[in-house]
């Protein structure tokens, strides 16, 4: 399927659609409306397919804008919060703090009124788990935080409240991967 040519000067560059006056824009290189949109449904829906056709295409990943050095971004060390009292099927009570950035939530934490009863231990620990992973989620959508699994297994690691407790045992076996990845001999994995 050959590339569709319109005729005069105002085509767009990808498309070859004949654009109006309305689509032309200012800049030089101006593009129709259908091709602005798919390509921002791409750059917000698939940024690593973007980052892989500019290297296949150039030798090289894209390289940052001048001026704008790519960084995590930076919580403050105070967060607005909202807290949610809650009441599970047993009936004990539970607290769920939803931190927020410019209205956008970023971290959420859970607590009970029975911290010191033995048996809540573990799943405060597996509670403590799920929330300090889903603050992780919640910075990649609201923030654009990079996630990757040495991030993942400190914060499980962070929320192991015995030796033995669930993300304990998460950790040294998602630990593996990660001693995997980085190249080193992972032939002592061993499955259950």
């Amino acid at each position: 399927m050959g590339k569709v040519q319109a005729q005069g000067p105002a085509a767009c560059p990808l498309c070859g659609r004949a654009m109006g006056k309305a689509d032309v824009g200012s800049g030089k290189t101006a593009i129709c409306p259908d091709c602005v949109a798919l390509l921002a449904r791409a750059v917000r829906e698939q940024p690593e397919l973007l980052r892989e056709l500019w290297a296949a295409q150039h030798g090289q990943p894209p390289a940052a804008p001048p001026g704008n050095a790519v960084s995590e971004p930076e919580l403050p060390e105070v967060l607005d919060a909202r807290r949610y009292r809650t009441i599970d099927r047993d009936g004990n009570k539970w607290y769920l703090s939803v931190s927020e950035l410019n209205g956008r939530p970023v971290e959420v934490f859970a607590s009970t009124a029975f911290d010191r009863d033995h048996e809540l231990q573990s799943r405060i620990a597996n509670l403590t788990t799920i929330t300090r992973l889903i603050s992780m989620v919640l910075r990649y959508l609201s923030l654009g935080e990079t996630l990757t699994y040495e991030k993942c297994l400190k914060q499980i690691q962070r929320s192991s409240r015995q030796k033995d407790d669930l993300p304990d045992m998460l950790v040294g076996v998602l630990g593996r991967y990660v001693i995997s990845r980085t190249g080193e001999d992972s032939a002592e994995k061993e499955p259950c």
